[in-house]
């Protein structure tokens, strides 16, 4: 049992995608960051200071120790930039790995098969030779 799982582990796909876990999850951060710590504060800039954090559409207000309900629209603008970068990025990589790709030989195409007028005319051939003997 000790063999298979190890059998199991070591093949290439698992050991792949639990990389591509890895590196996604490094990414996102890596991402996440760039919008949040760059991106948003120069879009909020250019709008004339707005920060986006902060953005929110209160629907009822914080009484004593009951906290405000609010949408927060502006964590979301934020996490739909983040989406967006993140899906153009996989989106570009996945056009590298295509073109780096070899692309497939195709197959030579089988002969043709003789039209009907010619095997009519090899099967009369065939035919008078066998007659000829």
């Amino acid at each position: 049992m000790l063999k298979d799982f190890k059998k199991f582990i070591v093949r290439g796909n698992v050991v792949d995608l639990a990389v591509a876990v890895i590196i996604g999850g490094a990414f996102g951060k890596i991402v996440s960051s760039f919008v949040n710590d760059i991106i948003m504060p120069l879009i909020g800039r250019l709008l004339g200071g707005v920060d986006f954090k902060t953005l929110k559409w209160v629907l009822e207000e914080a009484v004593g120790e009951t906290p405000e309900v609010a949408v927060l629209y502006g964590q979301f603008i934020q996490n739909v930039v983040d989406f967006v970068i993140i899906a153009f990025v996989i989106f570009m990589m996945i056009k590298m790995i295509e073109k780096m790709r070899p692309k497939p030989v195709p197959e030579p195409a089988a002969p043709a098969a003789p039209s009907e007028d010619v095997q009519l005319l090899t099967e009369i051939r065939d035919l008078l030779k066998a007659q000829s003997k």
